[in-house]
């Protein structure tokens, strides 16, 4: 869904580790239903083994936790890695392992049922992912990608088209090529999962929800994002007394972000050609 050039991929992926004591409050959750698609479609069964890509602080891994699932989890940032471990610690079923995906081998570990990434997919180096992810399966096991992404229905909150102005004079803005996604039009990675070979029969769900936010809120959500963490700070002072006078403007000081997820769901190729 995110086109990143592997030096910048490298490069951001990393900042989110130095904002780990605020990521876990300030992103959102997903949905419960999206959870029950999940199950759904992967066909997990209570016990089921899963291996998450990219944990963060373990915002995707609590809810299935708490629906029994045996769940190891890698992750690269050692602050996030550590805040997971917190978070998760009353679960004897979630392991955290600080390391990359990419630099994951296990010696003797049993195939996973599922392979899942929550907003993590698309900072994995696709010439590997998929090869990694099919290796990590057992023979009919699923691959399963999602994440949170800002949504711009018809009668959203016009507060971020607006802002777009205050982006653009501080040279961060979204540039042609970007668009307002409704929540049902947000592109996936269909082609990219069934064009590695290795997966097949890919399901797909669209997901949208409301939050409100007041500009403290939303300032502190910006502040986990990988763009705005790597602005200079007089472009984050600029954007955010921005965002506090406008908001301050208005009669309940809040805005409304509408989110939508794509959760994609593919079954693992067991008939793919395949180098061992």
């Amino acid at each position: 869904m995110t086109d990143r050039s592997r030096p910048d991929r490298d490069r951001l992926k990393v900042t989110f580790d130095t904002v780990a004591d605020r990521y876990h409050q300030a992103r959102p959750s997903y949905p419960d239903e999206l959870y029950d698609a999940l199950i759904s479609l992967a066909k997990l069964e209570p016990g089921a083994r899963l291996l998450e890509v990219g944990c963060g602080t373990g915002k995707a891994t609590l809810p299935l936790a708490e629906r029994g699932f045996s769940i190891t989890c890698v992750e690269p940032g050692p602050q996030l890695a550590d805040a997971a471990a917190r978070n998760l610690a009353r679960f004897d079923r979630v392991q955290i392992q600080h390391r990359s995906f990419e630099d994951w081998q296990p010696a003797d570990v049993p195939p996973f049922d599922l392979v899942y990434a929550a907003t993590a997919w698309h900072w994995i180096d696709p010439s590997v992912g998929y090869e990694l992810a099919w290796r990590s399966l057992r023979p009919g096991g699923h691959l399963a990608i999602w994440g949170a992404w800002h949504v711009f229905p018809a009668d959203g909150d016009p507060f971020f088209r607006e802002l777009q102005e205050v982006y653009n004079e501080i040279g961060a803005g979204m540039g042609e090529g970007n668009w307002y996604y409704a929540a049902g039009e947000l592109r996936g990675d269909r082609a990219a999962i069934e064009g590695s070979g290795l997966f097949t029969g890919t399901d797909i769900r669209h997901f949208d929800w409301e939050l409100r936010y007041t500009a403290e809120e939303y300032i502190a959500l910006l502040g986990t994002f990988s763009s705005h963490i790597d602005m200079a700070d007089w472009q984050r002072d600029r954007l955010f007394s921005e965002i506090r006078r406008r908001l301050a403007a208005r009669p309940d000081g809040r805005l409304r972000r509408h989110w939508g997820s794509v959760l994609e769901v593919a079954q693992r190729s067991d008939a793919a050609a395949h180098s061992e």
